[in-house]
């Protein structure tokens, strides 16, 4: 009977282990960083690879992401790393030229634009801490940098990601995005603090086209803000082929990426998703958002 069970397992193992063949993961971070990291970019590649993933997304508040992707790439062959930059004050905030530095980066890789995250005046406001911030829109208009960037967004081919911004300010940013001809948005953690947008507010995103990004890390840890039942609702409201699986891991004391986005698809099929919908939400939709499909 012991060896039956042990079977088992090991076939449960590799079921499990086949299910991340192909995932695209939009939200990834690792060391270096000054931040406390579970492990570094280039271990992380190689986990990775090991589990089948097609492609990852390194993500640093602070620093550009473009040469460390092009450096994994070398280092552990076989797997698609990007890259990219978040527009929070270590870069200099709303900076053109730091967005227009990226795209030259050798290798290319430098793939998506975060508005501001931990720097962004939605953070600000509501943490409440009174730290420097930097601001996408005043008097519900973009500011002109803004505006700037995101046509370099559309000029280059890249991705707009909308960081911490205000649901308000999310939709600001989508219309103008679609206007300038951007091909492809993502709403960041949309019902993640702070952005915290309504259901409704979500489905009007995705009339304009914007995928709607659902992280791992919000059912876990310090940063923990839904259910999986809450959380499955709102995924089944805006519809899985409007919507994106991240695991937003990497904190010292959460989960590896593989071992969250298993969990993260193990809770959806508990809540009634199939697997062709997880496959749709982790490997199709993030893969046409960074443009490789």
């Amino acid at each position: 009977m012991r060896t039956i069970a042990v079977f088992l397992w090991l076939a449960a193992s590799m079921l499990n282990a086949q299910s991340l063949a192909g995932v695209v993961d939009l939200h990834m971070h690792s060391d270096p960083d000054s931040m406390p990291r579970s492990i570094d970019a280039l271990d992380l590649a190689r986990l990775c690879k090991t589990k089948g993933y097609r492609a990852l997304l390194l993500k640093n508040h602070y620093e550009p992401t473009a040469g460390l992707a092009w450096l994994a790439r070398k280092e552990v062959p076989g797997i698609e790393v990007y890259g990219g930059i978040a527009l929070n004050r270590s870069v200099g905030g709303i900076n053109p030229a730091a967005v227009e530095h990226m795209v030259q980066v050798k290798g290319g890789y430098g793939r998506v634009v975060w508005m501001p995250t931990f720097d962004a005046q939605n953070q600000a406001m509501d943490a409440k801490d009174g730290r420097p911030f930097v601001p996408v829109s005043r008097g519900g208009k973009l500011l002109p940098a803004v505006m700037e960037v995101i046509h370099l967004i559309a000029k280059n081919d890249l991705t707009l990601a909308t960081g911490h911004s205000s649901a308000s300010e999310v939709m600001l940013l989508i219309e103008a995005a679609r206007g300038a001809g951007v091909k492809r948005i993502v709403v960041t953690h949309g019902m993640l603090a702070p952005v915290r947008m309504t259901v409704a507010q979500m489905q009007q995103a995705t009339k304009l086209g914007a995928y709607i990004e659902f992280v791992y890390n919000a059912l876990i840890g310090p940063n923990k803000m839904f259910d999986m039942p809450e959380y499955a609702r709102a995924i089944r409201a805006v519809g899985a082929e409007h919507c994106i699986l991240s695991s937003d891991l990497g904190q010292k004391g959460n989960p590896l990426h593989p071992d969250g986005m298993l969990a993260f698809f193990e809770g959806l099929r508990a809540n009634g998703f199939s697997a062709e919908e997880i496959e749709m939400m982790a490997k199709r939709n993030p893969a046409a958002a960074l443009g490789i499909q």
